[in-house]
């Protein structure tokens, strides 16, 4: 188009195209750019404000090349400024528009981000999507951050010096009174050898067991890794190195024993710098001479001699595999047991574990070409070991006092804090329960009356074997006062204050009575479920029956049997009736004479779970408890520990207010307070209960089987107790200011790779038979004289009367006598409610549900069997056999214990 055609421009202020425009300084979009002067097509884009340049001589510039580019270049200016907009004539609408449009805000033109992120130049959810530059940007500089801290971490670690490691502080423990008992734990039995010295089967043993890429891998498990990891940032246990090396690393790094994620991240580097920098055979030498096997042996050497007193040169190949096994936890491995740190921890569970970890081991070599079959099929049983040797410092009793305490931390380190590393490195001083005087005086009697008593050279087929148990405990707070755990901790490893599977005998019967006083008995006239719930709270002065071989009976009178529908018919001690031709008999006398039948009869009546509630509410324990689907279980079948019988028996002196029993009081380091120990007491029962109950034992003592146990001047109450096969004794006695259990058992566990064996006592000690009316109640009255002897003079409560009188008949209980004694045994002193013998009853009147006096003909004869008589003069201490094993009419099906 020609130039003298073109028209000249119209004025920027008015006019058409200035209404298309818009006002100044405003933007528009395509359909605002003002058309040219001459009104052709062909200029309608020259003049928009992308192109214009209205100050320039001779009118606008075109600075794109054709109509389709103007257009294009429109559009993009548009969609980057459109959300701008101040005016109504943008296509999108402004912001500060009238509201037509739906514009979003922008990077304002010629900005840019260093992240381009939300992405300015995408839409809808593409905006959210990162660019390809951006995500490889981002791994690219984690990475490199990564490198960064490894390398710094790396630089900054050194390689440990294993001759410093296998350092301890002393743990310092201390009587109840805070002078010192003894300081332990920071001995160190070790002795580095070299790797030459170590033998090959030991190395391999410990490679095919622990790390079998030893040889060939960097010294680092990043799965393991991982797991540990994992397991701290949830809160759980942190696990160990998997790796050879990090186990040497970790031994090796005892500074800092604290389990945080920054401590396994040092040691992971410290690994990686190790397993680069240091020969396998200076790692292999370094951890076998500072890991810990047990026994206070840390290194290889220590640990040979330790179990097999030999040098570690000397091993053989099962000896090997079982020290690679102690490398899994002691604890649970060695053959000696221990169950001061865990009750699991038994000889023969230890044995069982060792031995398959061994026989694992041994496998595991032969597989990864380490053994030969031939050689490894020498090795099928444990090799010998020898006892273990302790600290003289522990010996006596103090080795007792010492793991109990142990124990008592380790068992309850969710309330102590303290696990059984961090007490193993020391630093702790320990203020426990015992009171030395207590201990000291517990010790003598038990020496005393063994000494003048057991002869094993003069009577060596029942005078060997004999041991002793006994515990004291504070019944208003459960402090263990004193304890004798055997006859010395350096040569007896096993705590006879501790669990020993002794059974305890009729020291139980005081559970079944308080349960009757508790729960009451059932309504023999109503179904399972009701009876449940309707029950009648028993007196002591109720009747029932001490007929020897006396079928024993559910509480609705069905006669009990067995699943092989065998009846019970249960015995008393010397197979001897009481008070015959009726055998009634009150349940505070049959207490005293420790009838069999009535108690047996009694648990029935309530219901043996309720028994067990009843043992569980004073403070045994549940793994101590026996079945309770028999009825011998109201006797005694079940084996607490000499601690928890006295802890129990505690509950009663207290006016039923149960403690655990506990032996540390409080601890402490370096940094001041580590735990101090809280009361926790419960009711177990009311006083109304407990202190019936008591009033009952206190009736033992003073006439019944626990004469012995007499205290001039003090009240005592408490219970003898013979168990099944007279192969063990107990008496269980206190006052209200001290509970105390005594027990005696003959038990062969020393023998290597022999299960603990209980033997009988018949003839023991001179002894026809061993009561706990005999040496177990000596040596509490002895005891008890002592531990009191300066201490004031405490009366029990006096009961109010409790319950109904079952079977209450017009006159009430005779004097005892036996029918197979030449003579009636004499008569204690009646009680208010004891009068005259009644008649027999009718049948009409004795075989309700209650019905003790019932025809006991029939049945088969699986009662026990008599277990002697009582050594005292004035009482029957009574007894059976059968145990839980069904016999053949001449020990008997699931007899009875006694008395």
């Amino acid at each position: 188009m020609s130039e003298h055609r073109r028209k000249p421009p119209q004025p920027q202020g008015g006019g058409r195209a200035a209404a298309r425009r818009g006002q100044p300084g405003s933007s528009s979009g395509r359909r605002a750019a003002p058309r040219g002067a001459t009104g052709s097509p062909s200029d309608s884009y020259g003049s928009s404000s992308y192109g214009s340049d209205s100050s320039s001589p001779g009118g606008e510039e075109r600075p794109y090349g054709g109509r389709a580019e103007a257009r294009r270049a429109a559009q993009r200016g548009s969609r980057r400024r459109g959300a701008d907009n101040a005016g109504p004539g943008g296509r999108r609408g402004g912001l500060t528009g009238p509201g037509r449009g739906r514009g979003r805000a922008t990077t304002a033109p010629g900005r840019k981000r260093i992240i381009d992120y939300p992405r300015a130049d995408k839409y809808g959810w593409r905006r959210w999507v990162p660019s390809w530059k951006l995500v490889s940007g981002l791994f690219i500089g984690f990475i490199g951050s990564l490198v960064a801290v490894a390398g710094i971490g790396y630089a900054m670690v050194s390689v440990p010096d294993i001759a410093k490691t296998a350092t301890a502080q002393n743990n310092v423990f201390y009587w109840s009174d805070g002078s010192v008992m003894v300081a332990t734990g920071g001995e160190v039995n070790r002795q580095i050898i070299n790797y030459a010295d170590i033998p090959r089967e030991m190395r391999y043993a410990v490679i095919s067991q622990e790390n079998k890429t030893f040889e060939t891998d960097s010294g680092v498990d990043p799965n393991g890794i991982a797991r540990a990891l994992f397991n701290m940032a949830r809160g759980g246990q942190t696990q160990g190195g998997s790796t050879i090396t990090q186990q040497y690393v970790k031994n090796a790094m005892l500074d800092d024993q604290s389990q945080t994620i920054t401590r396994k991240f040092k040691e992971i580097f410290v690994a990686i710098k190790v397993g680069a920098t240091v020969p396998k055979d200076q790692i292999m030498a370094g951890y076998l001479n500072s890991a810990y096997f047990g026994r206070g042996a840390y290194g290889l050497e220590a640990a040979s001699r330790a179990y097999f007193n030999k040098d570690a040169k000397e091993l053989k190949p099962g000896e090997c595999a079982f020290l690679a096994a102690m490398l899994k936890g002691a604890t649970y491995y060695d053959p000696a047991g221990a169950t001061s740190l865990d009750p699991a921890a038994t000889p023969d569970a230890n044995k069982k574990r060792a031995l398959a970890q061994m026989q694992d081991t041994l496998d595991k070599m032969v597989k990864y070409g380490h053994l030969s079959a031939a050689e490894r099929a020498h090795y099928t049983t444990l090799p010998n070991v020898q006892n273990p040797r302790s600290n003289s410092r522990l010996s006596g009793q103090i080795g007792y006092l010492v793991d109990l305490a142990k124990s008592y931390l380790v068992n309850n380190s969710d309330k102590t804090g303290i696990t059984a590393d961090k007490l193993q490195q020391g630093g702790y001083r320990i203020y426990t329960t015992f009171d030395k005087k207590k201990v000291k005086a517990l010790e003598a009697a038990v020496t005393n009356v063994q000494k003048a008593n057991i002869k094993p050279k003069l009577r060596p087929k029942t005078d060997t074997h004999v041991q002793f148990g006994g515990a004291s405990v504070d019944p208003s707070s459960g402090a263990i006062k004193a304890i004798y755990g055997g006859e010395d901790a350096t040569k007896h490893f096993t705590d006879n204050a501790d669990a020993t599977g002794a059974q305890v005998g009729s020291t139980f019967k005081p559970f079944v009575l308080a349960a009757a006083m508790k729960w009451g008995v059932r309504n023999p006239d109503l179904g399972p479920e009701q009876a449940q719930d309707e029950r009648t709270q028993v007196s002591p002065k109720s009747i029932y029956s001490g007929k020897n071989k006396l079928k024993i009976k559910e509480y609705n009178g069905r006669v009990w049997t067995d699943k092989d529908g065998k009846e019970w018919l249960q015995t008393n001690d010397g197979n001897e009736s009481v008070n015959p031709p009726s055998y009634k008999i009150d349940l505070r006398e049959a207490m005293q004479l420790s009838v069999n039948s009535a108690y047996v009869q009694l648990g029935m009546d309530v219901g043996l779970d309720k028994v067990e509630q009843t043992a569980l509410d004073a403070g045994l324990l549940k793994g101590s408890l026996a079945s309770a689907n028999y009825p011998s279980f109201s006797i005694g079948t079940s084996d607490p520990s000499a601690i928890r019988m006295a802890g129990a028996y505690a509950t009663f002196a207290a006016s039923g207010q149960q403690n655990d029993p506990y032996s540390v009081e409080k601890v402490e380091n370096k940094d001041g307070q580590v735990f101090k120990h809280e009361a926790a007491p419960k009711e177990a029962f009311t006083s109304l209960v407990a202190d019936n109950v008591t009033d009952v034992l206190k009736s033992v003592v003073d006439k019944g089987t626990g004469t012995n146990a007499q205290l001039p001047g003090r009240e005592v109450a408490g219970k003898t107790g013979t168990t099944d096969g007279n192969k063990s004794a107990w008496f269980v006695g206190y006052t209200p200011q001290l509970s105390t259990s005594i027990t005696m058992f003959r038990l062969d566990d020393n023998a290597n790779n022999k299960a603990r064996t209980f033997l009988e006592m018949y003839g023991t000690g001179g002894q026809e038979k061993i009561h706990g009316a005999s040496f177990p109640a000596e040596i509490w009255h002895d005891y008890m004289a002592e531990a009191l002897k300066d201490q004031p003079v405490k009366d029990f409560p006096t009961p109010q009367p409790i319950g109904t009188v079952i079977n209450a008949e017009p006159s009430l209980t005779p004097s005892p006598s036996a029918t197979q004694s030449p003579s009636p045994s004499p008569s204690p002193s009646p009680s208010p409610s004891q009068s005259s013998v009644t008649p027999s009853p009718s049948p009409s009147q004795s075989c309700n549900g209650w019905g003790w006096n019932c025809d006991n003909s029939g049945g088969t004869n699986n009662g026990g069997t008599d277990g002697g008589t009582t050594p005292t003069p004035t009482v029957t201490d009574t007894t059976g056999t059968g145990g839980n094993t069904r016999g053949n009419g001449n020990g008997g099906f699931l007899g009875g214990q006694g008395g």
